[in-house]
């Protein structure tokens, strides 16, 4: 019988937690939560009962839980099952939801505490990785954000607008984002960053900028810090000093991006270039 086990992370400074859990033999008692809490099942079967039915959820699927909502929870079937959670604050869903729509609104409510939604399901592995991984503030706010619209655009009872991008308007943001992002190209920039810079929401800044560079922000910093890492390579600087200048957190970070953009790792790269291959400062 497979062991149950948990991996546990909290924010410092913003309502969010997140959990990554394999349980055989636990079962939650009926609680609820002051947060929003969704997750995704990704092997086996949980069982839980919440808003008096009994339901399911396969791999893939995803829970939705609003705040203060009782539920339990159990495996539905051997060998257990494992799933990844995430906690959002209200407060914080609600500064997604009115930076991204210019209106406060009313917070939303899920009707449905499982749902089957393959691009939910990735938006939230994708905001997990981000919470407990290194990943930048900028690839943290966007994957919070986009999981945030998504869940409410996708699942809640009265999804928010979505407003229009002018033309002129976006080339103008786009541009200033990208002149920000190679002045302070080795800064820990946050969506927030961009947006006080700008003067506008974080949610207009990144949808401008997606729909005029084709990327995210955060992806073009990345390959900003790529490209700068590959120039100090070919030019014989030691990898972990190369990844500091160009502003990756250690060198373990920069060769992971490296070899997902260019295919091998950054001392292949550096032998293919006649220089000794350098693992440490």
């Amino acid at each position: 019988m497979t062991e149950d086990w948990t991996h546990y992370w909290r924010s410092p400074d913003r309502p969010l937690e997140a959990m990554h859990a394999h349980f055989t033999r636990h079962a939650y008692h009926r609680h609820s939560h002051d947060a929003y809490s969704f997750g995704v099942t990704e092997s086996g079967l949980q069982a839980f009962h919440c808003r008096g039915g009994a339901h399911t959820s396969a791999p893939g699927m995803v829970l939705a839980f609003n705040p203060d909502e009782p539920h339990d929870g159990h495996a539905g079937a051997e060998p257990g099952f494992t799933y990844r959670i995430v906690h959002i604050g209200p407060d914080l869903v609600r500064s997604v939801l009115a930076d991204a729509t210019d209106t406060p609104g009313a917070l939303p409510l899920f009707p449905e505490p499982v749902v089957d939604a393959p691009e939910l399901a990735a938006a939230l592995r994708r905001l997990h990785t981000a919470l407990t991984g290194d990943a930048s503030r900028l690839d943290t706010d966007e994957a919070l954000h986009h999981t945030v619209l998504s869940m409410v655009r996708r699942t809640a009872a009265t999804p928010p607008p979505t407003p229009p991008i002018t033309g002129p308007d976006a080339r103008r943001v786009a541009r200033r984002v990208r002149s920000i992002l190679h002045e302070r190209r080795t800064e820990d920039l946050g969506a927030d960053d961009l947006a006080a810079a700008v003067g506008r929401s974080r949610y207009t800044v990144h949808r401008a900028f997606l729909a005029v560079e084709g990327m995210a922000p955060s992806d073009y910093q990345r390959q900003l810090r790529l490209r700068r890492a590959r120039e100090l390579i070919t030019a014989g600087v030691p990898l972990a000093e190369a990844a500091a200048h160009a502003g990756f957190a250690d060198q373990s970070h920069l060769t992971r991006w490296f070899t997902r953009y260019y295919g091998v790792t950054p001392g292949v790269y550096r032998a293919a270039h006649g220089h000794t291959v350098h693992t440490g400062p």
